[in-house]
């Protein structure tokens, strides 16, 4: 990956911290002393899965980009997966580490939705802006799905491929963290963006409902839905979501006609 942004002209560096005896990795680009942007990937996922925003240079102009690796996934511990809880208590430490002090966004896919709300209700101040991009918030939104426990708390584990094996076991957990995270709702009080695919099969569009009927205290909720995107608009919609992205370093940029507030 470092030979892939080279070739870019971007330089990529890459670093993990030990954190409470467990290792936290991120890939970061950009200038330090510039308003940083956090990105958290869904499952299963890695950094890499925001490659391209890592090395896009109209936000490099602006922003130093930083992809998280969540615990259990691509290098920071693979394969040992754990709740949002014990996720949030392993990776909020990273911020502080990395404080420059200038406003700090962080952006979430599927269940780096959910997972973004944690950090940003555990870390009071650190964040101005969330972006959920097709979060998977919302627990009544969730399938039961009793079959998970068979798969990772049995030797039928050793037969589930790859990164699929932390994945089953950190969905399975999902159903109550999701439960639980109702309470850190009311903790948000950042900007927050809510982007949503109206035919993801994945994830539905009922979470866009819940998550603004649950934002009580955000400073603001503004939302983009796409009539026809599914499930991967962090990728479907890069263009849509970079506008917006350059648009957090101004408060009062129209970032996009069909924006509509709550």
């Amino acid at each position: 990956m470092k030979s892939e942004f080279a070739e870019k002209g971007v330089a990529l560096t890459t670093d993990t911290k030990t954190i409470d005896g467990r290792h936290i990795h991120y890939a970061k680009t950009g200038k330090d002393s510039f308003p940083t942007i956090y990105f958290i990937h869904g499952t299963p996922g890695s950094w890499d899965a925001f490659a391209g925003y890592l090395k896009d240079s109209q936000l490099l102009q602006q922003f130093r980009l930083i992809s998280i690796d969540r615990p259990g996934f691509g290098y920071s511990d693979f394969g040992d997966a754990v709740n949002l809880q014990r996720q949030s208590e392993l990776i909020s430490p990273i911020f502080y580490m990395l404080d420059n002090k200038k406003p700090a966004y962080i952006v979430g896919h599927s269940l780096g939705g959910p997972m973004a709300i944690k950090l940003v209700a555990d870390n009071p101040g650190v964040f101005s802006g969330m972006v959920q991009l097709a979060g998977s918030n919302d627990p009544a939104a969730e399938k039961p799905e009793k079959w998970r426990p068979w798969l990772y708390k049995t030797p039928l584990n050793f037969l589930v491929p790859g990164a699929m094996r932390p994945s089953n076991e950190e969905l399975w957990y999902l159903k109550k963290d999701l439960v639980d995270l109702k309470a850190d709702f009311p903790k948000i009080n950042c900007d927050v963006y809510i982007l949503h695919g109206n035919k993801d099969v994945l994830v539905p569009v009922s979470n866009v409902e819940y998550d603004k009927k649950m934002l009580t205290n955000a400073k603001s909720v503004k939302v983009i839905l796409f009539p026809e995107e599914n499930h991967f608009i962090p990728w479907t919609q890069f263009g849509v979501v970079k506008e917006l992205l350059i648009g957090l370093v101004n408060a009062n940029t129209q970032v996009k006609s069909t924006m509509s507030s709550q």
